[in-house]
């Protein structure tokens, strides 16, 4: 039977969920894990320990602010027990008109958990993107898949698809690569 893969995230403006139905499809269609999508603000926190393995998708709001769906669940990260699992994270971004702030909320959500147990998988080069600072990132490297669909929308799915090889790999379920045709 396959592994269970839990996908948290928030939507304001379809982005976030954009993403995760993308990251749905291309796990599922390896046959390697199913996805269960689950927008975060809808349930209580908890139910991720039903889960190994788990992807969160939180876009950057305003200046370095949680999308609204993680940011009414924020503080509930902390009753949950991530010690054992294993976290990826994505995460929309603007990086020129917020470069001071690009993509946070990967890493206000990421050394939140980090702190609570989760080992984060899935970080990501800096290389290609054009940013001050964030949160997110440290030493020319992300904490997860930063995307810039305002300013370079051409590039999400790519990107998507290669950090989620990558990400599979770390969860010890690598997908088989599709055959050129």
């Amino acid at each position: 039977m396959a592994e269970k893969i839990g996908l948290f995230y928030g939507s304001s403006t379809g982005a976030g969920e954009n993403v995760a139905h993308i990251i749905k499809e291309e796990i599922e269609r390896s046959g390697v894990a199913t996805v269960e999508m689950r927008i975060v603000s809808s349930d209580t926190l908890k139910v991720m320990e039903e889960y190994q393995y788990l992807i969160f998708g939180c876009s950057t709001w305003n200046i370095g602010e949680l999308q609204d769906d993680w940011d009414v669940k924020f503080n509930e990260l902390d009753i949950v027990n991530f010690n054992g699992r294993k976290v990826a994270l994505y995460g929309n971004g603007d990086q020129y008109g917020y470069s001071n702030t690009f993509v946070d909320a990967i890493g206000m959500i990421g050394n939140k958990i980090a702190a609570n147990g989760a080992e984060i998988v899935g970080f990501w080069p800096a290389d290609g993107y054009e940013f001050e600072f964030s949160k997110g990132a440290f030493e020319g490297v992300f904490m997860g898949l930063p995307l810039d669909d305002d300013n370079q929308p051409e590039r999400t799915r790519q990107r998507v698809v290669n950090w989620i090889y990558w990400v599979m790999e770390q969860f010890g379920m690598p997908m088989p690569v599709p055959e050129a045709a």
